[in-house]
């Protein structure tokens, strides 16, 4: 079934379903004693995001905390020198802590609260969904636990800093790759362990429902503020909005905003240093149905059908799999999906700070760097892209390993 079949003006209360799933993608695969926890928070959510106490604290925080919402400008220097087409950047990397990550973690925390719960957990790669959770528990006084691979850790010292200065525990992963996927793994045995007296607080559109519907809810506020600002700035619609995936909630908080509209939508994954097993974090385009920490999704898979290897220059897009929502929107034709290089994305990363003055985050590279080719195909138009985050973070490690360009 393709998306032409789909109404998208009713999208959104019809998927994910009751059970957390988006089409055959989703859903919950944890044990028992887990699945109560999840339903806890479950049947919360699904309480306060119908209260106007609730939403209208969290529009408070995004105003007068956050700083939102976050402009949208236009890469006049960058564009003329591909063409004619146009680049817009959605500029996530001026909400607080530098990048999309606080959107839903602030929600989470507010939920955590009004659970009544005393702690949040979570995984961490690139670093920033640790700093934005941190932040949140330091801005409602909630003890904070982030789990990192020990890899992550290294690459992102930076942001190791930050969580610790903000008062969090940085648990230091050190099992398999010491990535991302094992930084899940770890926090989610923790949770289990802990679930009475704290709350889980995922990082992406991934995991057991609720958690790929409730981020990509919180990070909403993303497209709809992008379509209104760019529909203000130029009359029009984007021709094409573009977003870094690996995870995927900063790409499906901006696909949000123009699912029923006539935009080509385009989600760029990692190709690292190639196509090979174990190069590269393109589980959309390499990968097979498969469930792991929690949800049926596209995952890429070794020879005995386990979590494959992965690897990006991006730390917060080496993950073996994607949200359930992009596999779906995958199938049905809605969202294309492609990669680029570790290559293209240094470039990306390099002539965009030059010639905009904006140093942009390794993961949100990818995305300039696929809008910059597709302005060269395209004869004219405009391209939306979403800047998920700034590249202070990455500085050192892009200076270590490519040198200045």
């Amino acid at each position: 079934m393709k998306h032409n079949d789909f109404e998208f003006d009713s999208y959104f209360k019809n998927y994910p379903d009751c059970n957390g799933y988006f089409g055959k993608y989703g859903g919950s695969y944890i044990p028992d004693e887990l699945q109560k926890a999840m339903d806890e928070i479950t049947e919360a959510y699904y309480t306060i995001c119908k209260s106007s106490k609730f939403i209208g604290e969290l529009r408070r925080i995004r105003r007068e905390f956050q700083g939102r919402p976050t402009p949208v400008s236009h890469l006049e220097r960058l564009s003329n020198s591909l063409g004619n087409v146009q680049l817009y950047v959605k500029r996530e990397d001026l909400n607080h802590t530098g990048a999309h990550k606080l959107n839903h973690c602030m929600g989470e925390a507010l939920l955590a609260k009004y659970m009544g719960k005393k702690k949040v957990i979570a995984e961490t790669g690139a670093g920033q969904h640790g700093v934005a959770l941190a932040t949140a528990a330091a801005y409602f006084g909630l003890e904070c636990d982030i789990y990192m691979g020990a890899v992550d850790i290294k690459k992102q010292a930076p942001n190791v800093a930050r969580m610790k200065i903000l008062g969090a525990n940085v648990v230091e992963v050190t099992d398999g790759l010491a990535t991302l996927k094992e930084a899940v793994d770890a926090a989610f045995a923790a949770y289990s362990r802990e679930y009475k007296d704290c709350i889980y607080c995922i990082g992406s559109v991934v995991g057991p429902h609720p958690f790929p519907m409730m981020v990509r809810d919180f990070q909403s506020v993303v497209g709809i503020e992008a379509r209104e600002q760019f529909m203000e700035m130029t009359g029009e619609l984007p021709d094409a909005v573009v977003a870094c995936v690996g995870g995927g909630s900063n790409a499906m908080g901006m696909f949000s905003g123009f699912l029923n509209d006539p935009v080509a939508i385009y989600g760029v994954e990692p190709l690292g240093r190639g196509p090979a097993m174990g190069d590269h974090a393109a589980s959309l385009k390499y990968g097979t149905e498969g469930v792991m920490h929690g949800f049926n999704s596209i995952m890429l898979k070794d020879e005995n059908g386990e979590p494959a290897p992965v690897y990006s220059v991006a730390s917060g897009l080496d993950y073996p799999s994607s949200g359930p929502e992009h596999a779906f929107l995958r199938d049905i034709g809605r969202v294309t999906y492609d990669v680029v290089s570790d290559e293209e994305t240094i470039d990306a990363f390099f002539t965009l700070s030059r010639m905009e003055g904006i140093i942009p985050a390794i993961e949100s590279s990818h995305a300039v760097a696929y809008a910059m080719k597709l302005a060269k195909q395209m004869e004219r138009g405009s391209i939306l892209i979403n800047l998920s985050g700034r590249g202070d973070k990455d500085m050192d490690y892009v200076i270590e390993k490519y040198g200045i360009r």
